[in-house]
């Protein structure tokens, strides 16, 4: 005899994951830690504050709106954590402490919940916020830490590799293990790597995205980087300088802000990949990775709109209508 307590009968989908969101918000969380680690272990203390002081920020942000706009209150879901823990890996060691806490407001109230919230969001909060930071004080902004040198700072090795900062370049191994300057997320392109391959195993995120994103920059910067010629570039140190490993794992693979469809993530990845490799050639900046991956935002329902297939049954005429 069939119970028909256990018939549901709803809308599609019908196919369902045992992963939410709260679970692959923590993983993201998760994935993020080794990288955490190395930027305590380079740059101090300091760093684990400036990242703290961001994620408090945050998440006390979303609990204040959601509570005003009589909404449940949903920090426990991690993703306000992730914003917060993202825009402080993407500031300077040196910057003060009020600066992560002004972006971490601004990148969960205007960005996020003025939108709708979760899902709502039509660009990566984070990445929005270090836009604006970068923009509203470029001083702070700019002035990077040399690892295990209290207050000392120094160019990035995107800078002296464009020409716009005098200095030796390190080695591959120090940008392997990110014994180098820059942000505190751009410490280790080998704990940025362990992170991601954490959530490749894991399926939350889709491989076409990072992959299209990295072999774009290094193929190009192979092309078009050298200074002899077409072909001459360095492709790995592209690959393992600034903060690419970061934005091709953890940000341009944002669920909300990507694009849906599996043709349409490699199309994000190697947009993405090109633009960033376009601004540290040729921009006036000597990294390109957010705003390349913001670009790419915008694009999203673009991509979308010509990479979702066909509805079954519906003819083309009807949908170039919509």
């Amino acid at each position: 005899m069939v119970k028909l307590d256990n018939l549901v009968v709803s809308s599609s989908p019908h196919l369902r994951s045992g992963e939410d969101v709260e679970k692959m918000m923590w993983h993201v969380n998760l994935a993020l830690l080794p990288a955490v680690v190395l930027s305590v272990y380079y740059f101090g203390f300091r760093a684990l504050a400036i990242i703290v002081f961001s994620i408090a920020a945050a998440v006390a942000t979303e609990a204040i709106i959601q509570k005003a706009t009589g909404k449940d209150i949903y920090i426990a879901d991690g993703s306000a954590v992730v914003t917060g823990l993202l825009l402080g890996m993407n500031m300077p060691v040196h910057v003060p402490l009020w600066l992560p806490v002004v972006g971490s407001v601004f990148a969960i109230a205007v960005v996020k919940e003025a939108f709708g919230g979760l899902g709502s969001n039509f660009i990566n909060p984070a990445l929005a916020a270090r836009a604006v930071l970068l923009a509203a004080w470029p001083v702070h902004m700019t002035s990077y830490a040399v690892p295990f040198v209290d207050g000392a700072t120094h160019a990035t090795p995107l800078s002296i590799l464009s020409g716009a900062a005098q200095g030796e370049l390190p080695s591959y191994l120090d940008l392997f293990l990110g014994n180098v300057g820059g942000v505190i997320g751009e410490t280790s392109a080998l704990a940025l790597l362990v992170g991601g391959i954490y959530l490749l195993v894991k399926g939350v995120i889709d491989w076409r995205t990072p992959v299209g994103f990295l072999g774009t920059v290094f193929v190009l910067s192979w092309i078009f980087g050298g200074n002899a010629g077409l072909f001459t570039g360095d492709p790995l140190y592209h690959l393992l300088a600034g903060g690419l490993m970061l934005g091709a794992f953890f940000m341009a693979t944002d669920y909300v802000t990507s694009p849906v469809t599996k043709t349409g993530r490699l199309l994000m990845g190697i947009g993405a990949g090109a633009i960033t490799v376009m601004i540290r050639l040729w921009g006036g900046y000597p990294e390109g990775v957010s705003y390349a991956i913001l670009l790419m935002n915008v694009a999203t329902p673009l991509i979308d709109r010509y990479t979702v297939p066909r509805v079954y049954g519906t003819a083309r005429k009807q949908l170039a209508r919509r």
